[in-house]
């Protein structure tokens, strides 16, 4: 299963890491570290009473390879402020889906949305690293992480100034996400072991999400309604990655979904 390969990959590349910055050093750095400019995430989730759309930036995926040969990280960023996200999602894993971490840091610089790091975060050292990325806010799967070890990274990251996304899959995910103290819930469509796409995996799930939580879907977007229907179910944000790599006009395609779009507008009958 490709979450396996991933998952062992992962741990061979922190062990490598440890050894030319060790933890306790990391630690450290990262416990005295002043945060310039923090950017809130999950107020970024209630800025707009139209579509909130964090907008990933991608080169590949396991599922589809290259989505975007003209992979222009820092332009892709400032297209994506231009046409109206509330948050930037960069995916970092370099092996699967060709990202690095250094691209946290060069995207901040060129945007002024929180940053979202999307990886297979497991250990505290990852969290560590994370916050002098200068994330905003990070992606922890609670499906690869123990009860105790969720609830510890969502309290490290906590502390140092950022919000933690829980992702799940399941009702056993989802319990064991609230029960960790997620604030933040972000219910993915696509199926990390098979890759596949369920749109109702969502819808299934929301009923059970108690009041008071953010709560983001993702995967599976391409239209505008779409995103409608979730809205009025309650969603408060959208993460949308492939659809809008994979798009030739990366403005018009977040346009699109938002539902600001002029070709859209006539698309669906309106009077010009």
């Amino acid at each position: 299963m490709i979450l396996n390969e991933i998952l062992t990959q992962k741990r061979r590349d922190l062990e490598e890491l440890k050894v030319r910055f060790p933890i306790d050093r990391l630690r450290q750095v990262a416990a005295h570290k002043t945060r310039s400019n923090p950017r809130s995430f999950k107020r970024s989730l209630g800025a707009s009473r139209g579509l909130n759309l964090i907008c990933e930036i991608k080169k590949a995926s396991p599922s589809e390879g290259i989505l975007r040969e003209d992979f222009q990280p820092l332009r892709i960023a400032g297209m994506y402020e231009f046409a109206g996200a509330c948050a930037i999602s960069v995916l970092t894993e370099p092996h699967f889906f060709k990202g690095r971490p250094s691209y946290l840091k060069t995207v901040r610089q060129v945007t002024s949305l929180p940053i979202l790091r999307k990886d297979f975060l497991f250990e505290s050292y990852q969290i560590y690293e994370t916050a002098l990325l200068e994330a905003d806010a990070f992606l922890l799967i609670a499906s690869i992480l123990t009860d105790s070890e969720l609830a510890s990274l969502i309290a490290i990251g906590q502390d140092l100034g950022m919000d933690p996304l829980v992702e799940v899959h399941s009702e056993e995910d989802l319990k064991k996400a609230l029960d960790a103290g997620a604030e933040i819930i972000g219910i993915n469509n696509r199926d990390l072991k098979t890759l596949t796409v369920d749109v109702m995996r969502a819808k299934r799930l929301l009923p059970h999400i108690p009041k008071g939580k953010w709560v983001v879907v993702e995967s599976g977007f391409s239209h505008h309604e779409e995103l409608m229907e979730y809205k009025s179910l309650g969603v408060h944000g959208f993460l949308v990655g492939t659809a809008i790599m994979k798009a030739p006009d990366i403005p018009e395609k977040i346009s699109e979904l938002l539902g600001t779009s002029r070709k859209w507008r006539k698309a669906e009958g309106e009077a010009p």
